[in-house]
């Protein structure tokens, strides 16, 4: 695999050739990119908070407030 660097840099001279509006393009791809990534990193961080969290324990605690005799059609 390729070095970071090395990356960008063969990325620039690449750059270096396009036109201006194609450059424009790139650019806008690259930022849906990090956009994207941003977007993960925030769902993940959601995700990790509510599994983690202690918001819903007091649900564990919470009796029951219907059974299966309250049913008035039972289906199987």
């Amino acid at each position: 695999m390729k070095s970071k660097e090395l990356v960008i840099s063969q990325t620039l001279n690449i750059l270096n050739q396009l036109p201006n509006e194609k450059i424009k393009e790139v650019s806008d791809f690259a930022e849906f990119i990090l956009s994207k990534l941003d977007d993960d990193i925030l769902k993940d961080g959601i995700h990790n908070l509510i599994q983690n969290g202690n918001s819903y324990e007091f649900l564990k605690k919470e009796e029951d407030l219907y059974t299966l005799n309250d049913l008035k059609v039972k289906y199987q």
